[in-house]
This record gives C-alpha cells, sequence and structure tokens, in this order.
C-alpha cells in the first residue's frame, strides 16, 4: 500500500471520531468518563448535574458516543452507568494522530501536477 493509500484508509473512521467529539458537552462527557474507572462509573443522573444539562441531552450524547464505541454502560440496578471504552480509546488517539499527522505522503507529488495549466494551449 503506497503512502496515500495509507492516508486514506482511516479517513472515515477519522471523521466519525471528529465528529462524535465535535461538540463541547461531548467532550466534557468523555473527560468525566476518562477519569472515572470500575465501579465508579457514572449514570445519566450525575452525568446531567456534573454539566449542568438535562438528562435528555445527556442520553443523546451518549447514544452518538455508544455509536462509535467509544462509551459503554452496563446495568446496575434500575440505571445504566456508562464508562470509557478503553480500546476504543486508544484507538481514537491512534486515528486522530494520524489525521493531524505532518508526515509527507508522497515527495514526488507537485502542485503542478494537480492544477490546471494557466495559459496553456492544446
Amino acid at each position: 500500500m503506497d503512502a496515500p493509500d495509507k492516508f486514506l484508509e482511516n479517513m472515515d473512521e477519522q471523521a466519525g471520531v471528529f465528529g462524535a467529539l465535535a461538540d463541547p458537552t461531548r467532550l466534557k462527557l468523555i473527560r468525566f468518563l476518562c477519569h472515572q474507572r470500575d465501579p465508579n462509573a457514572l449514570c445519566v443522573n450525575a452525568l446531567a448535574g456534573l454539566l449542568g444539562v438535562t438528562q435528555s441531552a445527556v442520553s443523546q450524547h451518549l447514544r452518538l458516543l455508544k455509536a462509535i464505541g467509544l462509551v459503554k454502560g452496563e446495568r446496575r440496578g434500575y440505571h445504566i452507568h456508562y464508562f470509557v471504552n478503553q480500546d476504543v480509546l486508544d484507538k481514537c488517539r491512534e486515528l486522530t494522530t494520524a489525521a493531524l499527522s505532518m508526515e509527507r505522503l508522497d515527495e514526488k507529488r507537485s502542485c503542478q501536477e494537480y492544477c490546471p495549466k494557466i495559459g496553456k494551449k492544446d
């Protein structure tokens, strides 16, 4: 696989991570959950109080974070307690690092290959 293919292969995953974390409330939510260790996972009520938003808003944010696998829930009695999926968090870190990498894709490529030739007559 050449460098451009390697760069592009995870782009959809990278966009999903950035999209999920694009909201300040979701970022705060992840920060709270990153500091929780089993058995200290937090329920929606606790998260709503910490974030200063409604339980409904927390549930919607959690739904999106669960969709990319970053957050997991565990039923404990009447409540579901949430925590960060460490494996997925590590993968998100890798995807973010790759997306923001300054590594050159291909030194042979130049603007001249892709830009229309100005004033060129065919």
